[in-house]
Order: structure tokens, then C-alpha cells, then sequence
């Protein structure tokens, strides 16, 4: 597999987020920390600065990191992942977890969600995040293997009333 880096979203990767943001038009974006709802390029990394910091989010949300996921040999952006700082939220306790992330349709089945995952632990480590709990719904047995793959076990389960789906629930310690 090729080598793949975490690099912070800029304008420098407008054409490739853009891109990315396109093969998603029917589907949800996971990880994207908005970027389906924002309007513009620049309206998504001024969202992403406002929610980077405690004295910057907006009242009752927890802080986030996101990152693109570049394929270093060709500089192709093959993901997005979302690393939120804590779980003071409901939402995220119980359905979203730490981390979200996705892999562009074209880059499935590469083993590509599993090496990003690494990386977004390696970054939440240094966010001074131990014990991470990431999520998937029952239905998505890509990103069940990409956990596991990633040393999560299985707490439990939660079924999500507004999307009507069942939420796994796996912790991953990360010291």
C-alpha cells in the first residue's frame, strides 16, 4: 500500500477537497466535519477553524481537528477524518464517537480506511486523547473490520432514533 499522510485542510488543496466533496452526492460524508453543508471551500476551513479550539466553538459543542488523508505518491486526497477533542455531547458519546473519517468511493477496499484510522490515533495521542471510542453502524462492515483492525473492542450498541439505524460502539486504548 502506498504511504499516506495527515495533512491540515488549506487552500493549497482546493481542487482535490472540491473533488472529493463531489463523489459524495448521494451519500454522507463522514469525517468531513461539514463540508457537504458549507457553500464554499473557504466557508469550510473558516468552520474548521471556529471549531478547532475550546475558546472558538460555539457554546455546548466539543472542539475538533480535521485532517485530509493524502496518498504521498501522488498527492491524491483518498480521505477525511474528524478528530473530536471530547464527548460532551450525547450525540457524540452514544453515535459519533472521536473520530469519523471516510475513503473516496474510487479507494475503498484498499485498506486504506484502516491506515488513515492509525494516523487519526496517532494525532488524538497527541491531543492527549487515551482511550478513543469510534462507531459504526451496524450496516457498515468495512469500517466494523477497520476498527477491529485498530484494536477496538465492542462496549455495546445504541440505536440512533433520527436515522433509525443501530450505532457499534468500540473503544480503543491508546497509550
Amino acid at each position: 500500500m502506498d504511504k499516506l499522510t495527515l495533512v491540515v485542510p488549506n487552500m493549497d488543496w482546493e481542487k482535490e477537497i472540491l473533488a472529493y466533496k463531489e463523489a459524495f452526492p448521494d451519500q454522507h460524508l463522514y469525517g468531513g466535519s461539514r463540508l457537504q453543508e458549507t457553500p464554499s471551500l473557504t466557508d469550510w476551513l473558516l468552520h474548521l477553524e471556529k471549531t478547532s479550539s475550546y475558546l472558538t466553538v460555539e457554546e455546548g459543542r466539543s472542539p475538533s481537528t480535521t485532517f485530509l488523508c493524502i496518498r504521498e505518491s501522488d498527492q491524491t486526497m483518498i480521505g477525511v477524518c474528524n478528530i473530536r477533542h471530547d464527548l460532551k455531547q450525547d450525540f457524540l458519546m452514544n453515535i459519533a464517537g472521536h473520530i469519523g473519517y471516510s475513503i473516496h468511493p474510487s479507494e475503498r477496499q484498499k485498506g486504506y480506511a484502516t491506515e488513515q484510522l492509525r494516523l487519526a490515533l496517532l494525532e488524538a495521542k497527541k491531543l492527549g486523547i487515551d482511550r478513543i471510542l469510534v462507531t459504526a453502524a451496524d450496516w457498515n462492515l468495512a469500517s466494523q473490520k477497520t476498527i477491529l483492525a485498530n484494536g477496538g473492542i465492542l462496549e455495546n450498541t445504541y440505536y440512533d432514533e433520527n436515522d433509525k439505524e443501530t450505532m457499534l460502539r468500540y473503544w480503543i486504548d491508546n497509550n
